[in-house]
């Protein structure tokens, strides 16, 4: 599995066990298992330092105490399907949680936007205080 130009993960790294699938399914769901679990070991893998610090500091359910990430898959109807959806899955997690975030530039609102926003509040507040009862 590829996961990016200098990172990629040996076949071996991942365990993929075949289970029943949950949920209504006929005949088919009591006699086959179709769906998918797939253990990775974030700690024995060959994956460089600095992915298994960001995989292993994310809040993901998914990820265990012990750092091995569970995947289910069940949504596919054949096993081979489930099987690579959460290959897929766990390619999109591993290169999600390497990527940073873009740095947010802080801006200023222009003057006329500004003078805009004082100018609808001055008219709000001309509206409400009609709304009132004067007393004369």
């Amino acid at each position: 599995m590829v996961i990016s130009n200098t990172v990629v993960l040996a076949d071996s790294e991942w365990e993929v066990t075949a289970v029943r699938a949950q949920g209504a399914g006929g005949q088919n769901v009591n006699k086959v298992s179709t769906a998918i679990h797939l253990r990775f070991d974030i700690n024995a893998s060959s994956l460089p330092p600095f992915y298994k610090e960001r995989l292993l500091a994310l809040s993901d359910s998914r990820i265990s105490r012990e750092g091995v990430i569970v995947i289910k898959a069940q949504q596919h109807r054949t096993q081979e399907r489930n099987r690579e959806d959460a290959l897929e899955r766990l390619q999109q997690l591993i290169q999600n949680a390497v990527k940073t975030p873009k740095r947010r530039i802080a801006t200023k609102p222009t003057r006329g936007s500004q003078q805009r926003r004082l100018e609808q509040k001055s008219q709000r507040s001309a509206i409400k205080s009609g709304r009132s009862k004067k007393e004369w």
